[in-house]
């Protein structure tokens, strides 16, 4: 050992050339020029590798989907003791349409009756957000819409279709790092406006473990960072999809989702994302 440690405290120390060819030969000690191609190029490679895992054409041209699962919030990291049941549907953009969700939390029906009901639905469309109820509609505080529409515009669906394609925009490979004790290889999307979304790929899968975004809080003048993990991955209708799906914000456990049902392209009608469609009562 004090042999080791000599070798580190003596000055101008050259290393054997063996030594060095071998620590050149680790792939995460390599440069991404000595690979043959540069940060840039290889950040890109990985989107790519990333989108052909999610499913490739057919990832690209989903039209909608429904889940069933349980969420569960949480306030500065522990769980608040609430678990809610819930349905929700989505309708992807396209070129004739614009996004949508729809999102149906369900409660016992009642002492004696068995089974669910949904009598809380929340709706969010044209860039606004509203809560259904039995006494009709409301429109959601602005921060909590705020919030929602910003992790849409920082989602991965919109940086590989919109953020890439963008003029000005820089996309980097960082090397190797691990996210929840799984090697994965980060990729950062840089826009043209300092406005940055880094997505963290399973090194083996390459699909999708986590994505972190930074915005500025308007309350305080800081920068608060938003990360969402991916994981428990289950292949539906070809399609590799998350199960687990939980969200932080600076370091601390925000809200988890866990999904029990999947379903892609059912058709969904555009009157399913109408605000003003109250719920009936079955």
């Amino acid at each position: 050992m004090k042999f080791f440690l000599a070798l580190f405290l003596v000055p101008g120390l050259v290393l054997p050339a063996r030594t060095l060819a071998q620590a050149s030969a680790i792939p995460s000690a390599a440069p991404a020029e000595l690979k043959g191609t540069t940060q840039e190029e290889l950040g890109k490679k990985l989107l790519d590798e990333m989108v052909e895992a999610l499913g490739g054409e057919a990832w690209f041209n989903r039209k909608d989907l429904q889940v069933s699962g349980r969420t569960a919030a949480f306030y500065r990291g522990a769980p608040n003791g609430t678990v809610i049941e819930y349905t929700g549907w989505r309708r992807f953009p396209d070129a004739n349409q614009a996004g949508a969700e729809r999102i149906g939390f369900l409660s016992d029906k009642s002492m004696i009756l068995p089974g669910k009901k949904i009598d809380v639905v929340q709706v969010w469309t044209d860039g606004n957000g509203y809560e259904v109820t039995f006494k009709g509609r409301t429109t959601l505080p602005k921060d909590q819409v705020a919030d929602y529409y910003r992790r849409q515009d920082h989602s991965i669906e919109s940086v590989v279709q919109q953020w890439i394609k963008a003029p000005g925009v820089m996309v980097l490979a960082e090397g190797s790092t691990m996210v929840e004790r799984r090697m994965a290889d980060k990729v950062t999307v840089l826009s043209a406006n300092n406005d940055a979304v880094t997505i963290e790929l399973d090194a083996t899968t390459h699909l999708p473990l986590r994505r972190t975004f930074k915005w500025r809080n308007e309350k305080f003048g800081d920068f608060d960072e938003e990360a969402e993990t991916y994981a428990d991955y289950h292949t539906v209708q070809g399609l590799p999809t998350a199960y687990n799906i939980t969200r932080y914000r600076n370091g601390d456990m925000l809200n988890q989702r866990f999904l029990t049902k999947v379903i892609y392209a059912q058709g969904l009608s555009p009157d399913l994302f109408n605000p003003d469609n109250l719920l009936k009562k079955k």
